[in-house]
């Protein structure tokens, strides 16, 4: 059918280059074909179109931020939408890169070059679907690999929003706090053993993050009172030893004690996630909202699909039953499995040497897993990243979690590791802990303000004694997300004063003042690839 503009007679070009030109024109400026073939209300129509798209695109562009319009492009509606409907525009372009074709009149042009244009055109019209297929490829990944992640329920049920809070997904908070977790799972182990233990207090509104560390083997674990925990070990976590010397009542056995135990909890099995965000949330006197806890291996899968980490290895690693691995001292690339040795091997030394090469690890990823590299690479992402994590983070939190990790990428990350000298592992100074942890936390927070010139004095609250070197503020407990749990805040007081702690059921820890009385001195703050090369 012909369009009712059209002037009579042939209006096609006569030369092949003008014929495969016009084509591939339309294919990136749809109606130019059209136009130039004499269709003109056609071409007007599409060239409009195609405007009225543009603009639209270029508004969101300019009134939506980037990381904004990343968590919608993971919420599960956006990504249904896109698996739909790439592959139709992109049906819907192969049409009209045809039709330009057509109505360019190849068949005015010589045997010979018919055929070449024909050709041209063809691979043109494919090669404008394959983005479109691409994206939609992309999308049935992602929306696969977020469900299987995503679909374990929360360990702490979602405190309802208030009226003033439903557009606050933070509902009021100025930092969150996330566990993250590094399994050893083996074939020869029973459980769940967090080899691993960091806890990232991420301010909300500008990314700056505070890495804090606990040491695997931290010994006499107190618990928070009153819970299943506690009654069964008052004193602190306690076991009898191995017949080989060996002791399991460390930090790192937690999960797996309690969910061996589930007696201990009316019988209520898989407590040992929420156990240890209770008690790594006593321990530095904050609210854990999450945990992500990684699999070592499925990690390594994970750079390996991201091309291996550049990396500096001080001096030889030994990794082995019997000594018999090697990664070699230097600067280079490493694979998955290299890159997991020089994070985890103990042989020739100890856990809070490995705890900075992990660090090293940790900001190697931060820094090397730019958007590029995994577009590039998406697919195989997608499949290490499904047998990777295993989270309690509800997938709608996903839309606000992805704009805050874009924020974190280019934000201060700083790192505190409470290990020896900082603090002794078979005695820890747990008021200590908390103070260091407070004055860590409020410094970002402090930090952040003044980044966005809303910084205030901190005036401690009346009553509250300050320890020296340790600002105490609402910014470092109730409003920066320092609580103790979603059930209690920690005042300032029971953060700054004399190792008088409120834990997260809001009773007071008296048991836990600092031994020599002494002042405390600040926290030690490392940026995270402090001594990484």
């Amino acid at each position: 059918m012909q369009d009712g503009s059209r002037r009579p007679g042939p209006r096609g070009p006569r030369r092949l280059g003008a014929v495969v030109g016009w084509t591939a024109l339309s294919a990136i400026l749809p109606g130019a074909g059209h136009l130039r073939a004499g269709w003109r209300r056609t071409g007007i129509a599409l060239l409009s179109v195609y405007a009225l798209l543009l603009l639209g695109v270029l508004w969101v562009l300019l009134t939506t931020d980037l990381g904004d319009l990343a968590g919608l492009l993971v919420t599960s509606t956006w990504l249904s939408a896109i698996t739909i409907g790439a592959p139709v525009l992109g049906l819907a372009w192969f049409v009209l890169v045809v039709h330009s074709f057509t109505v360019l009149r190849p068949g005015m042009l010589r045997g010979p070059a018919q055929a070449v244009a024909g050709v041209i055109a063809g691979l043109l019209a494919i090669t404008v679907v394959l983005p479109f297929g691409l994206a939609g490829q992309y999308a049935t990944v992602s929306q696969s690999a977020l469900d299987r992640i995503f679909s374990a329920p929360p360990a702490t049920p979602a405190p309802r929003a208030s009226s003033s809070q439903e557009s606050d997904p933070w509902e009021g908070r100025t930092r969150v706090n996330i566990l993250l977790l590094g399994g050893d799972a083996d074939t020869h182990r029973i459980g769940v053993r967090t080899d691993s233990i960091n806890l990232a207090s991420i301010d909300v509104r500008t990314g700056n993050t505070v890495l804090l560390g606990l040491p695997r083997n931290l010994e006499n674990i107190r618990f928070v009172p009153g819970s299943p925990m506690a009654k069964r070990f008052p004193n602190g976590f306690r076991l009898p030893a191995n017949p080989d010397g060996s002791r399991e009542d460390l930090l790192f056995s937690v999960w797996e004690y309690a969910d061996s135990h589930p007696e201990l909890f009316g019988g209520r099995k898989n407590q040992g996630a929420r156990t240890l965000m209770e008690t790594v949330g006593y321990t530095f006197g904050l609210r854990v909202d999450w945990y992500a806890l990684v699999n070592m291996w499925g990690l390594a899968r994970l750079i390996d699909a991201i091309g291996g980490l550049r990396l500096t290895v001080p001096q030889d690693i030994v990794f082995g039953k019997y000594n018999e691995g090697l990664v070699k001292a230097g600067t280079r690339r490493l694979g998955g499995a290299d890159t997991m040795w020089f994070a985890r091997s103990r042989t020739f030394s100890d856990d809070y040497t490995r705890m900075g090469r992990q660090r090293c690890v940790l900001s190697a990823l931060l820094q090397q897993a730019d958007p590029a590299t995994v577009l590039s690479r998406f697919n195989r992402i997608a499949l290490a990243t499904r047998e990777l994590l295993q989270t309690d983070i509800p997938r709608p939190m996903l839309e606000h979690l992805v704009p805050l990790a874009l924020k974190v990428k280019s934000a201060e990350v700083t790192s505190v590791q409470f290990v020896p000298p900082l603090i002794s592992t078979g005695y820890p100074d747990w008021a200590k802990i908390r103070s260091l942890t407070a004055k860590a936390v409020h410094t970002s927070s402090t930090a952040s303000a003044s980044r966005e010139r809303l910084a205030a004095p901190a005036t401690p609250t009346s009553g509250t004694t300050a320890t020296p070197g340790v600002t105490s503020s609402p910014g470092a407990t109730a409003s920066s997300g320092a609580t103790a749990s979603p059930s209690a805040t920690t005042s300032p007081s029971a953060t700054a004063s004399s190792g008088a702690t409120a834990g997260p059921s809001g009773a007071r820890d008296t048991g836990t003042a600092s031994k020599s009385g002494k002042p405390t001195e600040p926290a030690p703050v490392k940026e995270i690839n402090e001594g990484c090369a």
